[in-house]
């Protein structure tokens, strides 16, 4: 069996309705693992859970603020139940707001430190609580953060986002060293999107020539292109390859870490 395989895991994926994160809990799918989607979109999460189950995979739909420990904890507990266990959760649920730092909106940046900052850390807290020994799974396991190339980068009209996105890194690390010290037996990691033009993607660069920064949104394209050595963006499938990976025992020694998933644009 490929040590990429992840027949017998089961995932939750937070944000998974769509975008990054459907295209993630897609890849998990297909790698052989079990997957239910966390998301507060109940329509779209259910409708993208139905597709994988369409497709031969064992996947359901919890509905999940990130942002309120209780239903984190609803989640997981749904989680484990559904599934009879628990490896892998990806916190994936992310908000991005543009705006200068000369226009900064306090309410707006508040909205991404909860969504991207407590969300992921709440994610954490409850994946260490259900995969550590005597927890409701019990087994171990990887948790993958998604960060963003905005935490390598100074990309201008995004100082919000790339703070928030920056403390997604710090907490990786700190997590991945309190599961080691404290025997808890899960990996934790993260890795660095390039802009990839899902909603999201496209939004931030139409806010790009909104803000005055780039005379269009695809002047800002271009530029985030000709920025990446390898000449192009990234794609869905970029980035729920490289979480597979982390949350497979290809990555089994590895902890603690960031990827960068950006073409080189972050190096």
């Amino acid at each position: 069996m490929s040590v990429y395989d992840l027949t017998g895991r089961k995932a939750l994926v937070t944000g998974g309705a769509r975008g990054l994160g459907a295209g993630m809990a897609g890849a998990l799918a297909r790698a052989g693992a079990a997957v239910v989607i966390g998301d507060i979109q109940e329509e779209s999460g259910k409708a993208t859970a139905d597709s994988l189950r369409e497709s031969g995979a064992t996947a359901g739909f919890v509905s999940l603020d990130v942002t309120e420990d209780a239903s984190w904890e609803s989640a997981v507990a749904q989680t484990v139940a559904e599934l009879g266990g628990l490896d892998i959760v990806v916190n994936n649920a992310g908000v991005e707001i543009s705006g200068l730092v000369v226009d900064l909106d306090p309410a707006e940046v508040r909205r991404m430190l909860e969504v991207n900052v407590l969300g992921t850390a709440l994610g954490i807290k409850h994946a260490f609580r259900a995969m550590r020994p005597g927890g409701a799974a019990g087994a171990g396991g990887a948790v993958v953060n998604i960060s963003s190339v905005a935490a390598t980068i100074p990309f201008p009209g995004i100082a919000g986002y790339s703070a928030t996105k920056s403390a997604v890194d710090r907490l990786t690390r700190v997590a991945a060293m309190e599961s080691g010290k404290l025997g808890y037996g899960v990996r934790v990691n993260c890795i660095y999107p390039g802009l990839v033009p899902t909603e999201m993607g496209a939004q931030l660069a139409a806010d790009m020539a909104t803000l005055g920064l780039w005379p269009s949104a695809e002047a800002a394209v271009g530029d985030v292109i000709d920025l990446t050595p390898l000449g192009r963006l990234g794609e869905v499938s970029d980035m729920a390859d490289a979480v597979v990976f982390l949350a497979s025992d290809g990555a089994r020694f590895i902890t603690g870490a960031g990827l960068p998933v950006d073409g080189g644009m972050g190096m």
